[in-house]
């Protein structure tokens, strides 16, 4: 975050609102969706619309699939060093507007303009990381093992690619999707989710600016998204397909996209466990999970969802979690010391409203919070929940909010139990001083990603991404161009 610009007063955004263009951008053009419908933009913190954007329809997606297609070869064939180039500058532009971004992202997505400018900070390191691996795609030349042919194997682009991003992390998500497809040379059409598209058309701004040409990156906000990505999974012209979402909508857009047999990078629901060792540092481990649960609200998929503490430790960690919890004020996330803004919309906070009291019913404790206040705006209260029986729905489903369950367990093995008895498999939290502990219990955990000692797994530089039910392939790191390249073998005859 040492490179944010403050220059841009919040008063100074809603006129930029007023001024960003919220049409279609198909092929490096403007217009209004085919029918001329659009979709309403809500503040979650007041429920009162922002604007209004463009309603894509699947006229509007095939339009942008031809200008995609028209463009590949070409794109493909642009220097790596222009494509890194051009990620360069996007990334030296989104730090420069950075607060002017920060403020879009509160105020469509509702959390703190901390937490805004924290993610505009991580979305901009996807944008320098790719642009930097664009130049590195190796291929391999060697003598086969018979010693009569040499092999030779080359990277290329898979592609025009359908990316579709959640609300929760508007700039991030787009970023850690376009980043590495233009580094690799792929061609784009973008569907932001439609509660927070202007994120996503202001990214598309200063991509064009940086020098992206057209037809490479088209932005496609809908109110209907089945409508939308169905006929263009069913073309071939589109080869790969990235998702981020819930399980639910991973399994569909699998299944439509075996007919064409597309690449598919899935980055689907979680269940994360928060594992505190009965050796472990009890206010380290409180630190660790004010990150892990409180983060973006803790409408996150690698947010912590269950919190699995010995019983030697449980009272005096629930407590301390608690209290720390307790302290965080509540609030239109634009106000000055803000912590907790709403969750995204009624729907959100009536489901974490609903977990909690399927808890309370069946005997759990509420140690704070637990009840949404009156008032405008989608807000819920940072709580805490001991007691949390088996049968909780709070064990099984991702809670997407503020909502701390705790459950206790007594040895290694019942932890290890608990922290995989879920279909998700994305993200755990363990707290241990045991170095053997670690590496044992990292090992058998049953997930993608393990956050040692630390609150917080991502990072532009390392593999983001799950098992089972959680999702395919992976994000990020020197893993993550692998995503949008095929590998093709020329033997050679000697």
């Amino acid at each position: 975050m040492d490179n944010l610009a403050t220059t841009t007063p919040a008063s100074a955004v809603g006129s930029r609102i007023e001024t960003l263009d919220t049409r279609l951008l198909i092929g490096g053009h403007r217009r209004g969706g085919s029918t001329g419908r659009t979709i309403a933009v809500e503040n979650p913190a007041t429920g009162v619309p922002l604007c209004e954007v463009a309603d894509a329809t699947a006229d509007d997606a095939m339009a942008a699939l031809d200008a995609a297609a028209a463009a590949q070869d070409t794109w493909a064939a642009t220097p790596p060093r222009v494509r890194g180039e051009i990620l360069r500058r996007a990334f030296e532009l989104v730090t420069a507007r950075a607060e002017e971004l920060a403020t879009i992202i509160t105020l469509e997505m509702g959390k703190s303009l901390e937490e805004s400018r924290g993610e505009v900070a991580y979305g901009a390191d996807y944008l320098r990381w790719f642009s930097e691996e664009a130049v590195r795609i190796f291929g391999e030349w060697k003598v086969n093992a018979a010693g009569d042919a040499r092999v030779l194997t080359m990277r290329q682009p898979v592609g025009p690619c359908l990316l579709i991003t959640p609300w929760n992390a508007p700039l991030a998500m787009p970023a850690r999707k376009i980043g590495p497809a233009i580094a690799a040379g792929c061609t784009m059409i973008l569907k932001p989710a439609a509660q927070t598209p202007l994120t996503a058309l202001f990214l598309a701004e200063v991509l064009a600016e940086a020098g992206l040409p057209e037809n490479v990156l088209s932005i496609l906000p809908t109110s209907d998204a089945d409508a939308l990505t169905s006929p263009l999974l069913a073309d071939p012209r589109i080869r790969k397909v990235s998702f981020t979402g819930s399980t639910g909508v991973g399994r569909m857009l699998v299944e439509k996209s075996a007919a064409n047999v597309l690449r598919t990078s899935m980055e689907l629901g979680g269940n994360a466990a928060f594992i505190v060792c009965a050796d472990a540092d009890v206010d380290a481990a409180v630190d660790g999970a004010m990150v892990a649960k409180m983060r973006n609200n803790g409408e996150a998929c690698i947010a912590a969802n269950r919190f699995l503490v010995h019983a030697d430790i449980a009272e005096e960690f629930s407590a301390k979690l608690a209290a720390r919890m307790s302290a965080l004020p509540m609030g239109n996330g634009l106000a000055a010391g803000v912590k907790v803004g709403p969750l995204i919309d009624a729907a959100q906070r009536d489901k974490v409203a609903g977990l909690v009291a399927d808890a309370t019913g069946q005997g759990a404790r509420v140690v704070l919070g637990g009840t949404a206040p009156d008032g405008a705006g989608y807000f819920f209260p940072p709580t805490v929940i001991t007691d949390v029986p088996a049968s909780a729905r709070l064990n099984t489903e991702e809670i997407f909010g503020p909502v701390a369950p705790i459950r206790v367990f007594t040895d290694d093995a019942e932890a290890i139990r608990l922290a995989n008895d879920t279909e998700f498999g994305l993200a755990t939290y363990l707290y241990t001083r045991d170095i053997g502990r670690a590496v044992t219990l990292s090992e058998q955990l049953q997930t993608g990603m393990v956050g040692l000692n630390r609150g917080l797994v991502s990072d532009p530089a390392a593999p983001f991404g799950g098992v089972k039910q959680s999702g395919l392939g992976r994000e990020g790191g020197s893993t993550g161009i692998d995503e949008y390249l095929e590998t093709k073998y020329v033997a050679l005859a000697v």
